[in-house]
């Protein structure tokens, strides 16, 4: 059987390999698909990423987070990965990050590593879904990224550092109504930043128009 062929041909619909299907698909044994896969991957066409799953990099237009809701159902996209999705941050992590309701995990293949930290079933909101060209993921709005970042780092003992962060194109009164669902802790970290940068917008904005409600530390709306 020509794999590289078969492969191509897989790369057409998906990005994502999974040695089961194929092994019906093409009416062989999943052993014999694991060892085919295997030697394509020594020849970097795909990448074994966890149990049965492999990444097809045949697929043009594809990309890791095609993986995101295979390797955990309940997760989205989320911390460092979403900070800089949305241009919060210009750090670009090496690391995929995402946030489930799941066990934690970290799945590190050859050049893919998808890390998920795990956050409470009451906190698991404030995503959307992202189409791609073969499928989708779910993704956190930018405020959820903020605040889920904010509140992980808390959670291991290392509140964040807010000052690098770009609340340009932040809604300040969504992102101040979501940290009042979290802890205070989270709350309080975040609110000093809120105030500065609608302070800095109203400065910077001064005589050239309205740039919209500014936010007081008491969570009212002013101009």
């Amino acid at each position: 059987m020509d794999w590289v062929t078969a492969i191509c041909k897989e790369a057409q619909t998906s990005s994502i390999l999974r040695t089961d299907d194929l092994a019906r698909k093409y009416g062989i044994i999943p052993a014999a698909v694991t060892q085919a896969l295997s030697r394509q991957e020594r020849r970097g066409l795909v990448e074994h990423v966890s149990k049965k799953i492999y990444y097809n990099w045949l697929a043009q237009g594809g990309s890791p987070r095609d993986l995101v809701n295979i390797l955990r159902n309940d997760a989205y996209v989320s911390l460092d990965s979403g900070l800089r999705e949305y241009g919060i941050s210009t750090q670009s992590p090496r690391t995929l990050t995402c946030v489930t309701k799941e066990r934690p995990r970290d799945f590190k293949a050859k050049t893919i590593t998808i890390s998920y930290r795990s956050i409470s079933p009451r906190l698991y909101w404030g995503f959307v879904r992202k189409t791609t060209r073969y499928g989708s993921h779910l993704i956190a709005e930018p405020e959820k990224a903020i605040l889920d970042w904010i509140y992980l780092g808390i959670q291991n003992g290392a509140a964040p550092a807010l000052d690098e962060l770009d609340f340009g194109g932040v809604d300040r009164p969504k992102l101040l109504n979501y940290a009042r669902r979290f802890p205070s802790s989270t709350y309080l970290h975040v609110l000093p930043a809120l105030v500065e940068s609608a302070s800095d917008a109203k400065s910077v904005g001064a005589g050239a128009g309205d740039v919209g409600p500014a936010i007081d530390p008491a969570g009212t709306a002013w101009k």
